[in-house]
């Protein structure tokens, strides 16, 4: 790969625009740059999680989810689809691996169980609000089928993980209690 970004300021993006990758210009808070923004913070907490995770076979998954989460951003800069119902299915079978030696919950718990669960489920309710933008940048433009079953099978995957993350602790799930 050769040098992408040689100059990192260009200044064409101080009157609130910015470049599309076909060169085209859109305002900053455009619905798709919500939408790239929304799926770019969630792909940084995951890194920031996968510096609090010890278990190799969770960091590799991490590692993937966030290269596909650039093709999801290269996808939304493009509209060609890098995202396919094979990526959703991925994460469907990492679900069903997680979730098989979990308790089945009975109660809605609390975000916690320790650090690294906090940090996944802060991913989590990040992955949420992508996959709103996502839906509102829908009302726009074509915005992939598969993308949209991705982020929305990504959020469950971060909640089982949060848990697994929670038992990896030591920590207790703590159940919510209607006041």
């Amino acid at each position: 790969m050769g040098n992408r970004l040689s100059k990192i300021y260009t200044r064409t993006g101080d009157a609130g625009e910015t470049g599309k990758a076909d060169g085209t210009r859109v305002r900053k808070d455009d619905a798709l740059i919500h939408a790239q923004g929304d799926i770019d913070e969630l792909n940084s907490f995951l890194g920031l999680l996968a510096c609090k995770v010890d278990n190799n076979e969770l960091m590799e998954l991490i590692k993937r989810v966030q290269n596909d989460l650039f093709n999801i951003g290269a996808e939304l800069s493009v509209s060609h689809p890098y995202i396919s119902d094979q990526d959703v299915h991925f994460l469907e079978q990492r679900l069903d691996h997680f979730n098989e030696d979990l308790s089945p919950l009975k109660e809605f718990i609390l975000p916690g169980g320790g650090e690294a669960a906090s940090l996944c489920h802060i991913a989590r309710a990040v992955c949420r609000r992508a996959e709103r933008s996502l839906v509102t940048l829908g009302r726009e433009q074509h915005v992939g089928p598969d993308m949209l079953a991705y982020v929305n099978r990504l959020s469950d995957l971060l909640f089982v993980l949060a848990r697994v993350l929670t038992r990896e602790s030591g920590e207790s799930e703590v159940y919510w209690r209607q006041q």
